[in-house]
């Protein structure tokens, strides 16, 4: 990271910028409120030997050791990054983002139902599944084309903007046209390939923890994205350990320690961690606690007799009720409803 001096000029900035360029580094160039920081990713020995200390308007040159560089805390200038998706914002430290809806698009009116319900309880963002990606080849893999046209439909009636999972790069331009936030999910966080055609769509991407994956393999896959040129939303959502109660293991701690690395929001699917909905709640108020930006809930009407994943998902007649609680948790760390 080189960091400019506060009377640098744009024209030293731009001179640096392009001396990095030409090295085949990629450059990141970050204007702050009183100095512009210049991330350059690549060959640190490289860039060592440009001597960029004796450029104009340079202050210093930073050297970032860590393996993820673009979600780097350090190379965001110590800013948090502010997501904006229609008018809902993600990060910040503020505020409280929540995302509900169905697992997967059964039908038109359970969607449309489901999105009235969770408008209706607060929830700033809609989720629902068209393409699902499912252990058994057997099961329900979603309405596809159908489904995010309800969804737009859904959006259309609520206001609320759609967040759905792109699961084949194949997808890539039906996604973009319907979608208003990318799901990639756990068991694609390391589909690098995918995650290079969705840092390119022009939509901010919630990136899902794999079901084994460190928190750094987390924040080098958010770099894919990034470097693309999409935001990020970082997800925990729990992984598997030797522990059978739940369906993961709900690692809270993950919030914390991400707030600390990295610029990124992070949130926390507390559905697909419990696996039960009768732990829904009591893990959400735990992620409030601990920092989160939001959450991401499955709702259905009927759960009893949903497609997928009812176990976990809330009642939408319960959904309000539930807001309430976990808002005002939420409320307790200073954030307020995005």
């Amino acid at each position: 990271m080189i960091v400019m001096t506060p009377q640098a000029s744009e024209q030293q900035v731009e001179a640096v910028r392009e001396r990095l360029a030409r090295t085949g580094v990629h450059v990141v160039v970050m204007p702050g409120e009183l100095t512009t920081a210049i991330g350059a990713i690549g060959d640190p020995q490289g860039v060592t030997e440009l001597g960029l200390e004796g450029m104009d308007g340079v202050d210093r040159v930073v050297p970032i050791s860590r393996p993820y560089k673009l979600a780097s805390l350090e190379l965001s200038h110590s800013a948090p990054t502010v997501i904006d998706v229609l008018g809902r914002r993600v990060g910040g430290g503020s505020t409280f983002c929540l995302i509900a809806g169905p697992c997967t698009v059964e039908s038109r009116d359970q969607t449309i139902a489901v999105a009235q319900a969770v408008k209706a309880g607060g929830a700033s963002m809609l989720r629902g599944g068209a393409f699902k990606p499912r252990t058994s080849p057997f099961a329900f893999h979603g309405l596809g084309r159908e489904a995010l046209e309800v969804l737009a439909e859904a959006r259309a009636a609520t206001g609320l903007p759609i967040v759905t999972e792109f699961l084949d790069a194949t997808h890539a331009d039906l996604v973009r046209e319907h979608a208003d936030v990318l799901q990639i999910g756990a068991r694609n966080m390391q589909n690098y390939a995918l995650l290079e055609v969705a840092g390119k769509l022009g939509r901010p991407v919630l990136l899902k923890r794999g079901l084994s994956a460190s928190l750094d393999e987390l924040l080098q896959a958010a770099d894919y994205v990034l470097k693309g040129g999409a935001d990020v939303i970082l997800c925990e959502r729990g992984i598997r350990t030797f522990e059978t109660a739940t369906r993961f293991t709900l690692d809270l701690g993950a919030v914390p320690w991400l707030k600390l690395h990295t610029h990124l929001p992070v949130i926390v699917d507390p559905s697909h961690a419990a696996g039960d909905r009768r732990l829904v709640e009591a893990l959400s108020k735990g992620a409030a606690a601990v920092g989160a930006d939001g959450l991401i809930v499955e709702v259905h009407e009927d759960p009893t007799a949903a497609l997928c994943d009812g176990a976990q998902s809330l009642y939408a007649s319960d959904f309000a009720a539930f807001s309430r609680t976990v808002l005002a948790h939420a409320g307790l760390e200073g954030k307020q409803l995005a």
